[in-house]
């Protein structure tokens, strides 16, 4: 019998680099770049076959638990479980969580593959090829990693050096080498025998375990207590904050990969990108004749060369080559492709002023365990927004100390709780909240219930919610 292999997501990074689309609160692993699906959900799809892989454990954090429930039930991928970090503290943390939790349940020789949420991966036979060496070398007790052959001297990823041929027909680990200048990029390239670092990994959960408490006694012991003190909450399991929070702020590589002895790389040449940048989304994407990418409202007239979205507003985009220009709801990004890498630099600008922070931390677009909302409109003492209920679903009993509430139905059927009275609400009618009032909204039909609400009052924070009832254990 083959063994399966286990996969770990790792699925709470904020990154802002492909701002104005990712956030702080909505990064780019949840959102639908190409294709049809989330990076999140295009990692599940790579796993979903039964023969190789055992459902995967997602690590992530309190704020996007529900995003990562609600976006693997819209494939119909179970999880073996979701591990919340409960406090940020890079790979290496997450990683020894998730292998100590295995060691509980699957034991010592169970293969771990460690991989990314917001990687744009190729999922051929050569991938596959790939993962199958790299599980047999991980049995032989090699930390793996996967290496990917490079198409130009990129110098936004890190490179490894690959060294003689091991037994199950990956290669041992010569160095690694950090985030190259261009120069010594083309070198390497010219020389052969350095791949991409892809950060995606395979080992045995003991085998990590042992090199962690080699290299890294304090991640490793932190992790181990962290998982032993976890608790249930829902379909989740929270890691133990004081336990986790012990661990150093340290990444994988540096933690073990960089010191280990038993290092192994597979040499790949699957289609890879950790879609860092505009410009490599624009790689992957479907070019028209004139070599421009464009999804969502656009029309383009000479351009060339160019990556066009919106999520809003129609873009006319003229006489322009070599551009990227994004449209979310709330703000417009413009950049030459080639310096679509320094929009973090943008963005800590954007940050650093009170006026503009709110652009690089929340999105107009929030995500909830019922479904979500939009906001569409601010003002004075006023607010409107979208609310989508999903079928089944119903919002906390609550109420508002500073606000009233208006309810106007578009699409399906609204149940609606004011005080003591439960009432239907059908497209196209209205319901009034009065300020104070013990509310609630479900929805018990079979098709997501539409509702623009409109909010006034002296304080239109999400913070003046005081829920009495709530399903989702938040009361």
């Amino acid at each position: 019998m083959v063994q399966k292999i286990i996969p770990v997501i790792m699925a709470g990074g904020r990154g802002t680099r492909l701002w104005p689309l990712s956030r702080a609160s909505a990064p780019k692993q949840f959102i639908q770049f190409v294709g049809d699906r989330t990076l999140f959900q295009a990692t599940l799809t790579r796993l979903s076959d039964p023969e190789l892989y055992e459902p995967p454990i997602v690590v992530t954090n309190e704020d996007f638990r529900f995003l990562v429930a609600e976006q693997a039930r819209e494939l119909g991928i179970h999880l073996t479980a979701t591990l919340l970090e409960p406090v940020a503290r890079n790979t290496a943390p997450a990683v020894a969580a998730a292998a100590a939790f295995v060691l509980e349940r699957y034991g010592d020789d169970a293969v771990l593959q460690l991989l990314a949420s917001d990687h744009e991966i190729e999922a051929d036979e050569r991938y596959f090829d790939a993962i199958r060496i790299a599980r047999d070398t991980a049995l032989t007790g090699k930390l793996v990693t996967f290496g990917i052959s490079p198409s130009e001297p990129a110098t936004g990823y890190g490179y490894i050096e690959i060294g003689e041929v091991l037994p199950a027909g990956a290669h041992s680990v010569r160095r690694f080498v950090e985030k190259p200048p261009l120069a010594e990029a083309q070198r390497m390239l010219a020389e052969g025998g350095f791949y991409w670092n892809s950060g995606i990994f395979m080992f045995t959960a003991g085998q990590l375990m042992r090199e962690m408490e080699t290299f890294a006694p304090e991640v490793a012991g932190a992790a181990r207590q962290s998982v032993q003190k976890a608790v249930s909450d829902l379909d989740f399991i929270r890691l133990d904050a004081g336990a986790f929070s012990k661990s150093p702020d340290i990444s994988i590589d540096y933690a073990i990969m960089e010191k280990t002895a038993n290092a192994a790389v597979v040499p790949s040449s699957f289609v890879w990108s950790d879609l860092g940048s505009w410009d490599a989304v624009w790689k992957l994407g479907i070019r028209d004749e004139a070599g421009n990418v464009a999804s969502g409202n656009a029309t383009l007239v000479d351009t060339r060369n160019s990556l066009v979205m919106s999520r809003t507003s129609h873009l006319a985009v003229q006489g322009l080559e070599n551009v990227a220009v994004i449209a979310s709801e709330d703000a417009v990004y413009v950049g030459r492709l080639e310096d679509s890498q320094s929009v973090g630099k943008l963005v800590k600008q954007l940050a650093a002023a009170k006026a503009t922070a709110p652009l690089t931390e929340t999105h107009p677009t929030s995500y909830r365990p019922w479904g979500g909302y939009t906001s569409i409109l601010n003002g004075d003492r006023f607010q409107v927004k979208r609310l989508f209920v999903r079928p089944g679903k119903k919002l906390s009993l609550q109420k508002h100390h500073h606000r009233s509430e208006h309810w106007i139905c578009v699409k399906g059927t609204a149940e609606v709780t004011i005080g003591d009275e439960v009432k239907t609400v059908r497209e196209n009618e209205s319901v009034y909240i009065p300020q104070g009032e013990v509310h609630r909204l479900a929805n018990p039909g079979k098709i997501l219930l539409e509702m623009i609400e409109v909010q006034t009052g002296s304080y239109l924070g999400e913070d003046d919610i005081i829920r009495i009832v709530d399903e989702f254990g938040r009361s």
